[in-house]
């Protein structure tokens, strides 16, 4: 049996680094990535707070259900990003857009 490093199984299965289906591959795992950190972001901003799901679906106007998948990094929209993080009263954010700079989202 040989043993393949992380590489060489994207490389094999995926596609090399370049090719079309290695870029989608790549950009969806970071999109995936940047999801759960928002969620985990919004999670310890409540959890600071003292809040619950609840309390802080409440304050956004959804279920709890919603935020449970907002936290998990399930289903977020930039919409309902914008709505948990004033709920919970953060007074600005921005967006790092890499060699274009950063971006006020509000």
């Amino acid at each position: 049996m040989k043993t393949m490093t992380q590489e060489e199984m994207l490389d094999k299965y995926v596609g090399k680094v370049g090719t079309a289906e290695r870029d989608e591959f790549d950009a969806e795992v970071m999109a995936e990535a940047q999801e759960y950190f928002i969620g985990e972001a919004i999670r310890e901003a409540r959890k600071k707070q003292g809040l619950t799901q609840e309390q802080l679906g409440k304050r956004m106007g959804v279920q709890r259900a919603q935020v449970s998948k907002l936290e998990n990094g399930h289903g977020i929209a930039y919409s309902t990003i914008l709505r948990a993080f004033k709920a919970l009263g953060v007074p600005s954010a921005s967006l790092d857009l890499g060699s274009f700079g950063r971006v006020a989202l509000w």
